[in-house]
């Protein structure tokens, strides 16, 4: 690994927040997950702007200075050395007592703490991609009156364990639905319908019409990269609200995010979406997706 800590980069053995940091006191940070191809991070600006327009909805900090931050992760990619990685920005609180500080309605002043980390991208089977995965529905639910639902903060636990329970019942990921039973999302991925000629997905942060309810749904990397290449593929793209019934009625299903891009989806639970295999509307994606992954990272 490689690991550049609030300016410096360090020894693995060396990486240490303290014990009184307000994300492992609280939970409070943010964070992104991004992935290098050819020695560059696949659009590093979205991910950067994405993480500092969540720190001032969220208050965490004003302002968040995406230039220097970008110069960072670059940086962290030089001394990585190699072409591909998988790179995790974070940002928390730092050392405060926001409990404190929230109790007496002061405001908190903030110093964060940044990390950035390289790592070895993670491996997918390629029959993954070639036979399909199933999901399953999780138990929970998301809320639109959550105002941080949509963001990508440290509060993730509830993700992490309905994914250990898809896992434990042979999926690959559980798809979320809100407290009106609409479609959100997966565990760790945004979610998309293909019916006809229509790529159909949940409205995301955002996206909401005026005077709506606010979307939990993160406006994924990945996802607005897919819609973008929608037409492309001979679709057209629907931000929509989406049920139950659309899912199992849907010609294909995948999920999105940039570390696996377009994971096709066969099964929900006993039910069979569409064929039982990867549609063509999906592997059209994929390749759309792979090319522009690597055209954008060679410049």
């Amino acid at each position: 690994m490689v690991i550049w800590l609030n300016g410096s980069f360090v020894e693995g053995s060396q990486a240490a927040v303290s014990a009184l940091d307000a994300g492992v006191q609280h939970g409070v940070g943010l964070f992104e997950t991004m992935q290098a191809r050819n020695g560059r991070v696949f659009r590093l600006q979205d991910h950067l702007e994405r993480m500092a327009e969540s720190a001032a909805e969220l208050e965490l900090v004003e302002k968040l200075r995406v230039e220097p931050l970008a110069e960072a992760v670059v940086a962290v990619m030089q001394r990585w050395g190699r072409p591909e990685a998988r790179i995790r920005l974070t940002l928390t609180g730092g050392v405060v007592n926001m409990l404190r500080e929230a109790r007496e309605g002061r405001p908190v002043q903030v110093e964060p703490t940044l990390l950035i980390v390289a790592s070895p991208p993670t491996p997918f089977p390629d029959e993954l991609f070639e036979r399909g995965v199933g999901v399953m529905v999780a138990d929970d639910r998301v809320s639109p009156l959550d105002r941080f639902g949509g963001h990508k903060t440290l509060w993730y636990w509830p993700r992490l364990a309905a994914l250990r329970t898809a896992a434990q019942s042979g999926a690959s990921e559980a798809l979320w639905f809100d407290v009106t039973n609409r479609l959100a999302c997966g565990c760790t991925s945004n979610v998309f319908l293909v019916k006809g000629d229509r790529l159909l997905t949940p409205l995301a942060r955002g996206e909401e019409p005026r005077g709506g309810l606010r979307s939990p749904v993160l406006p994924g990397v990945a996802r607005r990269t897919l819609m973008g290449l929608a037409s492309a593929c001979g679709l057209r793209t629907d931000r929509c609200s989406l049920t139950v019934d659309d899912v199992l009625g849907a010609d294909e299903v995948f999920l999105s995010n940039v570390s696996w891009g377009v994971l096709p989806v066969i099964r929900m639970e006993r039910s069979t979406i569409g064929s039982g295999g990867v549609g063509p509307a999906t592997r059209s994606l994929r390749q759309a997706w792979l090319q522009a992954v690597d055209g954008h990272t060679r410049g």
